[in-house]
């Protein structure tokens, strides 16, 4: 089937006008390319098959159109019957994208609910029982909940399948085949990946009718505004060299091979005086919410991850990725360096190579399609702090609230916003974790709004910025410019500029 032309503006599309309204309120006006692209079919009730790389756009891209629809349909969802479906990989992602979606969900009147694993099945269960005309979910609990008669598919009219290339790589195309297996027949399937391997394919095929195909990005793409650097390093030296680049000024995303390493390099930091926090799936969903939040805010600097970060989160801002342990394929190296450098903005990608490791390197290199610039490096030599902003630990160990998180801390209006900081995946507002999510997001769960990509930045902090003086009485938490500026903290080389930023976070949902 041939695809519809593109389009320039969203007041161009077939959208609810509530809907157009509200993203004419945000500033979002002209779609990303891969809304663009796949939005004319979306809308007119065509599968689609999406491939874009990880924050390009695509939360909005299937969002509105599955919001439209199932406004279309008229009527509200009954108890444990949702009318649209969204399956995504991880919590995180659940997160991210209910919080992007349930905003305008609300304008039409629609209400959203997320399930994964980690978070009280039991208040999930309460929520679908309530009624959701949107479900996010991971498969796991989805079908934990399906096999307890807490929740049908049978009319679900409306299917999304997101980051579909992850979830095969996870291991959940089984459930997720017997969950398509469910949904009402003949119904609307749109798939998003950012590759399209032969697990991915065989979904395709079965799934998807006549789907009309929309490749924006090639899947290995690289971003331009991304910078790419292997950094060769001794074995006596790494862990020196991994701190200093902790210390520098400005948020940093740092990717270790295992949970027990991650734990590792997170005390070890923290030892050294670095604030740091680690992410992976040995946490608990609390632990896990808790550690994004204070990365966000500020409360830590350093965020230790293994590859459970590597999609879906979004941090806004944020301009340096650190393989302190060097991924084992193209893909991963493309998905973790995918956290920066998104939707047009600058960052800054950096390899930590040990000499019995270079020769993989450099075919996973060459395999994604990379062109590094390469540099030996000790620590406190200038190279590494040219390309990190690496500096030397204070070496007074700190700790870290284990309990609740503070409040964004608020910055000068406009501060650290970027001009092409647009549209991606939008990360859970601060304080908001999953759990909160699984509640019912159309009822008001006392997030903060996280209205999905923001294509007009510029344009939009500048109505605003003219509106109040300066000031922006729509943003809550922290404002667009919390980063290192907002923390009070000069900017140093490399340093982020907006990390954990409001707009960011309403903007994005993505990641990846």
């Amino acid at each position: 089937m041939s695809p519809v032309s593109p389009v320039k503006l969203f007041s161009e599309l077939p959208l609810d006008p509530a809907l157009v309204a509200a993203l004419d309120a945000d500033g979002v006006t002209e779609p990303f390319p891969i809304q663009a692209a796949t939005l004319p079919d979306s809308l007119a009730g065509r599968d689609v098959l999406g491939r874009g790389r990880t924050g390009s756009g695509k939360t909005l891209a299937f969002g509105l159109p599955m919001l439209t629809r199932t406004k279309a349909l008229g009527r509200r969802a009954d108890a444990k019957r949702p009318l649209a479906l969204v399956l995504v990989p991880t919590r995180e992602l659940a997160t991210q994208v209910t919080d992007a979606l349930a905003p305008y969900a609300k304008v039409l009147g629609l209400r959203t609910t997320a399930v994964v694993g980690g978070a009280s099945i039991t208040k999930q269960m309460a929520a679908l029982r309530s009624g959701a005309e949107i479900l996010v979910a991971t498969p796991g609990r989805l079908f934990d909940l399906i096999e307890r008669h807490a929740c049908a598919l049978d009319q679900v009219a409306v299917t999304v399948l997101d980051e579909a290339d992850q979830m095969a790589d996870m291991g959940f195309l089984p459930q997720v085949t017997r969950l398509l297996e469910q949904v009402k027949p003949g119904g609307q399937r749109m798939l998003f990946s950012a590759t399209l391997d032969r697990n991915v394919d065989k979904l395709v095929k079965r799934f998807l009718k006549n789907p009309v195909t929309h490749s924006v990005d090639p899947s290995a793409a690289t971003v331009t505004t991304m910078e790419h650097h292997v950094l060769h390093v001794d074995d006596a030296t790494k862990r020196a060299v991994t701190a200093e680049i902790a210390a520098r000024q400005g948020g940093v995303i740092m990717f270790v091979g295992t949970k027990r390493g991650a734990d590792r390099l997170t005390k070890h930091l923290l030892g050294l005086g670095v604030r740091a926090v680690a992410l992976h799936g040995g946490k608990s969903q609390p632990q896990r919410n808790r550690a994004l939040d204070q990365f966000r805010t500020g409360t830590a600097d350093a965020l230790v991850a293994t590859n459970v970060a590597a999609r879906g989160i979004h941090i806004d801002g944020l301009d340096l990725v650190v393989n302190v342990d060097p991924p084992t394929e193209a893909k991963d190296y493309l998905h973790r360096g995918g956290r920066t450098a998104r939707a047009g903005e600058s960052g800054t990608v950096v390899t930590l190579v040990l000499p019995e490791q270079r020769r993989e390197n450099a075919r996973l290199m060459a395999q994604a399609g990379i062109r590094p610039h390469t540099a030996r490096v000790r620590p406190g030599d200038a190279d590494l702090v040219r390309i990190t902003g690496a500096r030397q630990p204070s070496g007074t160990p700190v700790t870290l609230p284990a309990a609740e998180v503070p409040a964004p801390r608020a910055a000068k209006a406009g501060t650290g916003t970027s001009r092409r900081r647009r549209g991606g995946r939008g990360g859970a507002a601060a304080g908001t974790g999953t759990g909160q999510a699984a509640a019912s997001s159309g009822s008001g769960t006392g997030q903060a709004p996280a209205r999905g990509e923001r294509q007009q930045r510029a344009q939009s902090a500048a109505k605003r910025a003219a509106a109040s003086g300066g000031g922006n009485r729509r943003r809550t938490g922290a404002s667009a410019g919390e980063g290192a500026a907002g923390r009070g903290r000069r900017t140093g080389p490399g340093a982020a500029a907006g990390r954990g930023g409001a707009i960011g976070r309403r903007a994005r949902g993505e990641a990846a």
